[in-house]
């Protein structure tokens, strides 16, 4: 036999083994997403968090539980809390807190203390009086509280600067225990 004949025949059958492989591969691979017995990975990268938005009637707060994307870093998750805040809720309930209300920063102390700066939309988007405040402020606390525990006290900026007061009814330049009601 010829040199080139036996390297045609060993391409052939070199193609034919993978041609082989990759029919037994994938009839297995689609065997099995079919049965189910391939791992689901549609959940991998998220996390369950808890979020209170204002119960219809605006009396009180309710919690949803939704999936979102597993974020790294503090300022990254604490943002998108607030996100879905602002977005508001996917089952009944109502958005309080103010439309675009971004968080600028957000610093976690050694004592526990987050120090939470939101953009300025935070104190311009506030028309309320003393109730629409404490569920804004109840809203925020309580989603930091629920998804971070790591956080004990949540004290309030905005624009870079201490606040005082939303509207005026409600003091946010102490921390606030998200433990402590709401």
């Amino acid at each position: 036999m010829s040199s080139r004949l036996r390297i045609l025949i060993g391409v052939l059958v070199v193609i034919a083994l993978a041609f082989v492989g990759w029919r037994t591969w994938s009839g297995q691979h689609a065997r099995a997403t079919a049965t189910g017995t391939v791992a689901d990975t549609t959940q991998a990268g998220l996390r369950t968090v808890t979020l209170w938005f204002a119960d219809a009637g605006g009396d009180s707060l309710v919690r949803e539980v939704r999936e979102v994307p597993e974020l790294e870093g503090l300022h990254a998750r604490v943002a998108q809390l607030v996100e879905a805040l602002v977005q508001g809720p996917a089952h009944g309930g109502i958005a309080v807190v103010p439309n675009g209300t971004t968080v600028l920063r957000a610093y976690l102390d050694d004592r526990g203390q987050l120090t939470l700066d939101l953009s300025r939309a935070f104190q311009q988007g506030f028309h309320g009086g003393s109730r629409e405040e404490d569920l804004i402020v109840g809203s925020l606390v309580r989603t930091i509280g629920s998804n971070l525990p790591e956080a004990k006290r949540v004290l309030f900026a905005c624009g870079g600067a201490p606040i005082g007061s939303l509207g005026g009814h409600l003091p946010l330049d102490q921390p606030i225990d998200p433990q402590e009601g709401f």
